[in-house]
């Protein structure tokens, strides 16, 4: 019994060794980030029907506003193609100024800090555990991340 533990750990732990060499293998399709830039790099955690799954990627950073207006700022998420690899690749070149709505507020009113991304629709991404999410976006730009997932509805379809 005790011979196969062994097995199946040493098993287990030369399958992990792999996977991480074949992460670190991959990065090196990503070069380093030009002067001004940042490259970020998610690793997602694999999951049982990826397929079901999407990440939205969102750019921008935390700014002081007021809290009735929406806020975003222009510039545009592009993607590329890593020439060799095939791999995609994120990149926001600049974040541009900040635009949002003019509704009018009691100038008294207290500032709040709050996350303003780029504007325009969301990016929404395979979700590829196998690859990193790598972005690049000016040093004072912030990336996240939110994981969305379908799940089965029952439907009901008149037809008619």
């Amino acid at each position: 019994m005790l011979k196969h533990i062994l097995a199946l750990s040493t098993l287990l732990l030369g399958s992990l060794a792999m996977a991480q060499q074949s992460s670190q293998d991959n990065m090196k399709a990503y070069p380093p980030a030009e002067e001004g830039m940042k490259r970020v790099v998610v690793h997602l955690e694999p999951k049982q029907e990826e397929d079901d799954y999407r990440i939205e990627l969102m750019v921008g950073k935390a700014v002081e506003v007021d809290t009735v207006n929406r806020f975003f700022f222009s510039g545009s998420l592009e993607e590329e193609t890593i020439q060799g690899w095939g791999f995609p690749k994120y990149i926001v070149k600049q974040l541009g100024p900040l635009a949002g709505t003019r509704i009018g507020t009691d100038p008294d009113q207290p500032k709040a800090k709050r996350f303003v991304r780029l504007g325009g629709e969301p990016k929404l991404l395979r979700y590829n555990s196998k690859l990193p999410v790598v972005v690049y976006v000016p040093k004072d730009a912030e990336v996240r991340l939110r994981v969305w997932v379908a799940t089965p509805q029952p439907l009901t379809i008149n037809e008619g």
